[in-house]
């Protein structure tokens, strides 16, 4: 059974964050560019919040705001729901189910470690049953 902390050596600990003053144009502008579907916002080396696509289809073009003119502290998810280095995978994907969801910034204590998306999880679960298939199939076949 995966951990998180095993998950983010894999996957690396690469975090991309914005500012609540920032505007929303340029947090999308950095989820393009980095390929992402969510950022973390930082107010100096503290987590206050995350910013995802679904909060600026919601709260930015369903509301036909300006994402040059709407701060990402107006529109960001300020009760942030995350991980523990020591969490399983499973424990993740239930977390992430449960409150619908798509990324978890991995905590330690105060430091942010990195984030997980749902799709990180459901890689790795499926390599985990992956290697347990190969191994019943090598312990069949001897």
């Amino acid at each position: 059974m995966a951990i998180v902390k095993q998950l983010l050596q894999a996957k690396g600990h690469d975090i991309w964050s914005v500012d609540p003053e920032d505007s929303v144009y340029h947090a999308i502008e950095l989820m393009a560019d980095k390929g992402v579907g969510a950022l973390v916002v930082m107010e100096g080396d503290s987590l206050v919040g995350v910013l995802s696509e679904r909060d600026y289809a919601r709260k930015v073009v369903l509301q036909g705001r300006s994402s040059k003119g709407t701060k990402i502290k107006e529109i960001m998810t300020s009760r942030v729901i995350y991980a523990r280095p020591e969490q399983t995978v499973e424990e993740c994907m239930a977390l992430m189910t449960d409150k619908r969801i798509r990324h978890l910034p991995v905590m330690d204590g105060d430091e942010l470690l990195g984030v997980i998306s749902i799709g990180d999880l459901v890689k790795s679960i499926i390599e985990e049953q992956q290697h347990v298939i190969e191994q019943l199939e090598q312990y069949i076949s001897r």
